[in-house]
């Protein structure tokens, strides 16, 4: 039996519509991609059941946007399935009773439902309209009733449902939109301005944003200055007159979602300079269909350059994210790990689940499969590019190496084994940079150790006095020039079972047996010097002892295992340095320099001088090795003192 004229919501209501008008959605502007989503529903349910129905033509599918100001009104129109009295109660009489939900659910057990895509799941998208409106109208005709229905409300504890004579088949939703609070004439007063939706700009831009790609035309008549046609229909190019025009607002198909072979690079560069605001084309990108256990389009770019803020707090990460062409998040991180925080683009997928106001994902392990395979396949391409393209691959590397190192780095090196052999670093016996797999191809015979050094630039490590064995002996020596470098290298540890040693850093172990020897019995002769100046320097080192790296140079500084020289400058330079984290200092002397002998002369003659040159020699070292020196006036006076001295 038909009831017309009001009637209550059959849920509690007035509570339970301020709670999705007030809480649920957290942007008023979110009402205009609900309405359109429903709209886009229900021509798929009316295309759909034409496929089978032959009482259903197919026509041209629109949606509509119509603007009153006069009246305050927005109309949103479609020729889809309309409702009937019972669906129209059902559907709009019961919050959160969702159509859409039904809809599939009934076609579960169907052949065909995998054809058909159904946006919206809960049905309370209709309701987020009276977050804009006081009142709205819908007027709505289903194929399969004999007259139209109009259902009015206030957002209230009731609605009215009236006979309504309606010639087509669909539904029109009429929001009446609320005034602003406040002054018209000082609208810096209101809380909201609602008259913005009922501005053409407002509502095409809000239509490009979160409906570009409803698969069904979304047209407005547009107001257009035209030239004024004069009495002999010749443009009269002075004068221009206001003309409406329909327009369609949206792209309808989406470049992700068309066959690759469909789209040319250029068509893929001017999308992507268009929708990322860039004025180059990417570096590079992925396209990607993927079916399966989740089904997902993705549009991935790699800019040319990095971003001005890609290494600052403010800076976000993430891809866009779309749910059925519908736009949903602009910076949805879950989608990348951050050390590919520089890669811009997009996901659509037909399969996640989203909460109630669809701004929010329900389960996140399907988003972290997809984020997983969206980066196995940013690395493959990655893994390609070093192959077959090294230039390319050296130019990305200089922008974006140091985020492949810190992905290496991250939690513990949780991905450095997909990662390291991305890494390419400069070398100090060759002119290009090679990756540590053809760094080990090329190691000589007798090397089983990967050494490295940190510094500025390959001169200053080949002055470095650490290298004089290494030199001799022919090996090459990886340059890290990034402060991340040795923090990577202590993660890697160690490459197809070849250790990474750096050339500072603990025993090279690198004489024969017959040096060694020779080192350790010369050892035991000085001892008591070495014990002397470690008496001298006990402030400052945790040892002095005879080196077995040294060939040319008279002294050098080494840290010992753990914390590096390069790691205690980097950790002091954070916020909130970590002062008290410390490399331990061994002062290694050279036995076969010169200076060694004066050393071993003061110390036999009990000259006071001993400590000064203690101090000296250490301060060179700490200078050698890029660390400021505690005194430097003091250097500079026993500097002098030494000079005039030795010139007397």
């Amino acid at each position: 039996m038909i009831k017309l004229g009001k009637m209550k919501f059959k849920t509690e209501t007035k509570r339970l519509l301020d709670l999705m008008i007030n809480s649920i959605y957290t942007n008023k502007e979110i009402f205009l991609r609900e309405l359109i989503s429903n709209a886009s529903d229900a021509i798929d349910k009316y295309h759909f059941l034409s496929l089978t129905n032959n009482e259903l033509i197919q026509t041209d599918y629109e949606i509509n946007i119509s603007i009153d100001e006069k009246n305050r009104t927005l109309t949103i129109k479609d020729n889809g399935i309309g409702m009937t009295y019972e669906e129209l109660n059902a559907n709009l009489g019961t919050i959160a009773k969702s159509g859409s939900a039904d809809f599939m659910k009934a076609m579960d057990d169907k052949a065909n439902a995998d054809k058909i895509d159904i946006i919206g799941q809960f049905g309370v998208g209709f309701y987020s309209a009276f977050m804009v409106s006081d009142r709205i109208v819908v007027l709505t005709k289903s194929p399969f009733s004999d007259t139209g229905y109009k259902f009015v409300s206030k957002g209230e504890d009731s609605y009215e449902v009236n006979e309504y004579v309606k010639a087509d088949h669909g539904t029109e939703i009429v929001l009446h939109l609320r005034k602003n609070l406040g002054s018209e004439e000082n609208l810096e007063n209101s809380v909201d301005d609602f008259n913005e939706f009922l501005e053409e700009y407002t509502i095409k831009s809000l239509v490009k944003k979160y409906s570009d790609y409803v698969r069904y035309p979304i047209t407005m008549l547009i107001s257009k200055q035209v030239p004024v046609i004069n009495e002999l229909g010749e443009e009269d190019k002075e004068k221009t007159e206001t003309k409406m025009e329909l327009e369609t607002l949206n792209s309808m198909i989406p470049i992700w979602k068309k066959l690759k072979s469909e789209v040319t690079e250029e068509d893929i560069n001017s999308f992507y300079k268009s929708k990322f605001y860039d004025y180059q084309d990417p570096f590079s990108y992925l396209h990607l269909n993927v079916e399966g256990n989740i089904t997902y389009n993705s549009l991935v770019f790699i800019p040319q350059k990095p971003p001005h803020d890609l290494y600052s707090e403010k800076f976000e990460k993430g891809l866009q994210l779309y749910v059925k062409g519908v736009f949903i998040m602009d910076k949805c991180k879950d989608l990348l790990p951050d050390y590919l925080r520089f890669v811009k683009g997009l996901v659509d997928s037909a399969d996640l689940s989203l909460n109630i106001s669809r701004e929010i994902l329900q389960q996140n392990h399907q988003l972290e499969k997809i984020s997983i395979n969206i980066e196995k396949k940013i690395v493959s391409e990655l893994e390609k590019m070093l192959k077959n393209d090294r230039e390319k691959y050296l130019d990305f590397f200089k922008n974006y190496g140091v985020n492949l190192k810190y992905g290496v780095y991250d939690k513990y090196g949780e991905k450095k084994e997909m990662l390291q052999d991305l890494l390419v670093y400069e070398t100090v016996n060759g002119d290009s940079y090679i990756t540590l797999k053809e760094y080990v191809e090329k190691m000589l015979e007798n090397q089983d150790v990967i050494y490295y050094a940190s510094g500025k630039t390959k001169e200053a490590i080949l002055a470095m006095p650490q290298m004089d064995l290494v030199k001799k002996q022919g090996f090459d020596v990886l340059i890290l020039k990034d402060e991340i470098d040795e923090f990577v290298f202590n993660i890697i540890s160690s490459y197809q079972d070849k250790k990474l040693k750096s050339v500072n850093q603990g025993n090279l172990d690198l004489l024969s047996k017959e040096e060694k020897d020779k080192i350790e019995e010369l050892k035991k002769e000085k001892q008591s010097l070495l014990e002397k100046l470690k008496e001298l320097l006990k402030d400052d080192v945790s040892d002095v002892i005879l080196s077995n790296r040294l060939t040319d140079s008279p002294v050098c500084l080494v840290s010992g295992e753990g914390v590096s020289f390069e790691m205690e400058k980097i950790l002091s330079q954070m916020p909130n340095g970590k002062d008290n984290v410390k490399a331990s200092k061994v002062l290694e002397i050279n036995p076969n320099h010169q200076l060694f002998n004066v050393f071993e002369s003061l110390y036999e003659n009990n000259d006071e001088a001993l400590a000064d040159y203690a101090t000296l020699l250490y301060d060179q070292a700490l200078l050698m090795e890029g660390f400021a020196i505690k005194d430097p006036v003091s250097f500079s006076k026993k500097m002098c003192e030494l000079m005039i001295k030795s010139n007397k």
